[in-house]
């Protein structure tokens, strides 16, 4: 028998908080089919893991229409890592694993904490700590990295947020526009770049991505522009919504929050938890290459599933009192960078940005309280639009 769901994602008050929601999902079937969107949706931690292992399950791009004046779009997710699957997908990460190895990313701890403290130092007592802190941060740790102006941070972060909200659930006309344009100032920007370091090669990523070779074989123009675009986009929309979902979540857990401060429960241990708590990245989908058996359910060639990273992460079958904040969590298995071949490249970087961001943040403020935290209304890329709060 085939459970079904007729769960609206685009329901204001799913978007505002929609883990009683998923939780109902759960309760009803680790694999619902989904009439609206016409797929499956994968409720708890055990069936989004087999998805996202399952080598049946792939990233199939398929351009978005009006296909003329989505090209610009579709080009840039046409050659980027997170939109292939093997031989190709294989080769690119080859390509780019070097650079976010342990080690490297180990390398760049005190260049991290000195813009940390730096950004944190120049807070006044009231302070917007996405568009102050959190938002430029990991845009700077990232432009550095390819050897990017760190004055051009503004523009990244407004063409990477005009691309990423083609995907919600539902979007319009004007929305497609804004991606397209996007993606013609935002490529067009990186080929430049490119083109520079070519006749000008410097110490940085764009250099050795230039100079890469796997057996022979190398990076396209065209791979090359989408992946230093897909490292923009992931290297510090994830870090944002991560860091915003987790500190207020923090923030509304007092008692949780002084455990940190105290030093009874290390950063890193705590940081799981924020990932974990509010998923930042609420559904990641996947396509079946052929027939698979998930959950005792036989998922067709074709047919696409919307792995619910949101609802694996309060699953109670895994996680005991699954709704509650616990900043002392261990083991937390949680799926906030996904698993299986694409699990986030970037992951060792955005722990080590989001840690230091927590423990410089709490280290120079011995009170942060939160005055003013509107949500964006967005569900699959899920975050605040602004955090205000009062420092001392």
């Amino acid at each position: 028998m085939i459970l079904t769901s007729d769960l609206d994602l685009t329901d204001p008050g799913f978007v505002a908080d929609p883990y009683p929601a998923l939780a109902r999902a759960r309760a009803s079937g680790e694999l619902l089919w989904h009439e609206p969107s016409e797929r499956w949706l994968a409720t708890t931690h055990g069936a989004v893991s087999a998805v996202l292992r399952h080598r049946a399950f792939g990233r199939l791009w398929a351009d978005h229409e009006p296909t003329e004046q989505m090209e610009p779009f579709n080009t840039l997710h046409r050659n980027q890592l997170m939109e292939n699957e093997p031989p190709e997908h294989t080769r690119m990460r080859r390509l780019l694993a070097g650079a976010f190895g342990r080690g490297h990313v180990e390398r760049m701890r005190p260049r991290i904490e000195a813009l940390a403290a730096e950004m944190a130092g120049a807070l006044g007592p009231r302070a917007d700590l996405l568009a102050d802190f959190a938002e430029p941060l990991p845009v700077f740790v990232i432009a550095d990295l390819l050897g990017f102006p760190r004055d051009d941070h503004v523009s990244l972060r407004a063409w990477s947020q005009a691309i990423v909200r083609m995907y919600e659930p539902a979007v319009d006309e004007a929305t497609r526009r804004a991606a397209a344009r996007a993606s013609v100032k935002f490529a067009d920007y990186v080929r430049a770049v490119v083109e520079e370091r070519r006749g000008n090669p410097g110490e940085d990523l764009v250099t050795d991505l230039i100079a890469a070779r796997d057996e022979g074989e190398k990076l396209s123009d065209d791979e090359l522009v989408a992946t230093v675009v897909l490292l923009l986009n992931a290297g510090h929309e994830a870090s944002v919504n991560t860091f915003g979902n987790g500190l207020v979540a923090l923030l509304a857990h007092p008692e949780q929050e002084a455990r940190v401060r105290s030093g009874e429960v290390d950063v890193p241990t705590a940081l799981e938890e924020l990932i974990r708590f509010d998923a930042p990245l609420q559904l990641f989908e996947r396509t079946s290459t052929e027939d698979a058996r998930i959950a005792g359910t036989t998922v067709r060639a074709g047919q696409k599933v919307a792995c619910l990273m949101g609802s694996a992460n309060r699953d109670a079958a895994v996680f005991a009192n699954a709704d509650a904040f616990d900043v002392s969590r261990d083991p937390n298995p949680h799926v906030g960078f996904g698993l299986g071949r694409h699990f986030c490249l970037g992951a060792p970087l955005a722990r080590l940005e989001l840690g230091i961001s927590l423990r410089v943040l709490l280290d120079q403020f011995s009170r942060i309280e939160l005055v003013e935290a509107p949500r964006r209304p967005t569900w699959v890329l899920r975050g605040y639009d602004k955090l205000i709060c009062d420092l001392g």
